[in-house]
């Protein structure tokens, strides 16, 4: 559809234009000041047209450098959260661990024939702590 400056504007119009003007005050194109003045302009405008003054002086977006929002269903995996990244940390540090204890096991197993199978006591309750926390844990949204 072409753009008609006598169209009347959405609330997301107004609130793409709004994003833009914080944009242009972060990269240092306008002042506070100016951004609150165009804002309170952006929130009063009624038309394409109202907006497309408000904005006229400035370039437009440099849209290539911007990261895509979410709500826009980009084709990129979604950032992990803060709580996935922990339990993959924990889960490498119990594989580290456990597979050294196992490993030093083996070689006494072999220099000595039998060894009681103490590795067990280090992987097992860490590992079940570990299995029962992804299972049971809290779910956060």
């Amino acid at each position: 559809m072409p753009h008609d400056p006598q169209m009347r504007a959405s609330d997301a119009d107004r609130d793409r234009v709004a994003e833009e003007l914080r944009e242009h005050c972060a990269t240092g194109r306008i002042t506070l000041d100016e951004l609150q003045e165009r804002l309170d302009a952006v929130y009063g405008a009624r038309t394409h047209g109202d907006l497309d003054r408000v904005t006229a002086d400035l370039p437009e977006a440099d849209l290539y450098e911007r990261p895509v929002p979410v709500r826009q269903g980009s084709s990129a995996p979604a950032p992990r959260r803060q709580g996935q990244e922990v339990a993959t940390v924990a889960w490498s540090a119990w594989a580290l661990v456990s597979g050294l204890n196992l490993a030093i096991w083996m070689v006494l197993g072999v220099a000595v024939e039998f060894v009681y199978p103490w590795w067990i006591w280090v992987a097992g309750p860490w590992g079940a702590y570990l299995l029962l926390g992804a299972l049971f844990g809290r779910r956060r949204s």
